[in-house]
């Protein structure tokens, strides 16, 4: 038997979207950045809040790690291409050192994991070197957030780091998105905040540089939307997933679709097989990688490599 593609709907008018007015480009201060910066986090916020609207949280946030270590890779000077990040995390073989492209995207996978509330975790994450810092860094960004909005207590914090060590990139957009998760109340960390900054832009911040905290607030405002515009398109490719769940006969199938719904990239061999990871449901190598093939055959997953072997797949874009 065969199926006919998965559908995937253009039709995104049920989840809430930015006005047109957010996204018009004109003339700004830092008072009007503010300003769509709180329609744009009220987007997000429901987008990432509100499990009606079916956005894949945990999905979403293991692309936008992707895209923080991308991001970051620029920031500390290494300017590694994001395939070659997955692909040095994804295909590292278990116990083996990843490399510092594979160690910088499980970096930002796991600041996603944590919760925002403590200190202990993410002073662990930025290790000892800074994590006496945290908590004083953290309350001086918060500080900001309270008192001029969300966006304020990033750049705040951006800078308080910054100016203890100008090449802590990753440390001071890491607790960023700390203060933007904990002035949402958020119960994980989106890694936000990296995506569009230049180091250039950062030199000028800590230098307290004209029109610096303006073009970082502009540029975390544009991380912010462009964060929206990947939930909602993530929600539709995921109810075209979910609808084509009953198709697949493999078992485990209903065990592996969740792995999609979760991974930004699954590499067969490793996480769907001899067991789909997270649970008892052995597969053999072939069928997880039949099973692969039928997601790609249905519409709704695609290869990310390009190569005939060691071969990833993720959700389709």
């Amino acid at each position: 038997m065969t199926y006919q593609p998965a559908t995937i709907s253009d039709d995104l008018s049920t989840l809430p979207q930015l006005p047109a007015w957010v996204t018009s480009g004109r003339a700004e201060t830092v008072e009007t950045v503010a300003f769509r910066s709180g329609a744009a986090l009220m987007v997000l916020d429901q987008l990432a809040s509100d499990p009606r609207h079916g956005v894949p949280v945990k999905l979403l946030a293991n692309r936008l790690a992707l895209r923080a270590a991308t991001a970051t890779s620029k920031l500390e000077g290494r300017l590694a291409r994001e395939a070659d990040i997955r692909d040095a995390y994804h295909l590292t073989p278990p116990g083996e050192a990843r490399g510092p492209d594979g160690d910088l995207l499980a970096f930002w996978r796991e600041s996603a994991r944590v919760r925002p509330g403590g200190t202990g975790e993410f002073a662990d994450l930025v290790g000892a070197e800074y994590g006496g810092e945290v908590g004083v860094w953290l309350d001086a960004g918060l500080e900001q957030a309270r008192i001029r909005g969300p966006l304020a207590g990033c750049v705040a914090v951006l800078r308080a780091v910054l100016d203890v060590d100008d090449r802590a990139e990753r440390v001071a957009c890491l607790l960023s998105d700390i203060v933007l998760a904990r002035a949402l109340n958020w119960k994980n960390v989106l890694p936000v905040s990296a995506q569009n900054l230049t180091k250039a832009m950062l030199r000028d911040l800590a230098a307290n540089g004209q029109g610096a905290e303006l073009a970082v607030h502009a540029r975390i405002l544009q991380c912010i939307e462009e964060t929206i515009r990947v939930a909602r398109d993530l929600a539709r490719r995921a109810e075209a997933l979910r609808s084509v769940a009953p198709k697949l006969r493999a078992k485990g199938s209903n065990a592996a679709v969740e792995l999609f719904l979760t991974e930004d990239a699954v590499a067969p061999a490793s996480m769907l097989s001899p067991r789909i990871r997270g649970t008892n449901i052995p597969m053999t190598d072939r069928a997880a990688r039949r099973f692969c093939d039928r997601l790609v055959e249905l519409g709704v997953a695609r290869e990310l490599t390009g190569r005939p072997t060691f071969r990833i797949y993720g959700i389709a874009p």
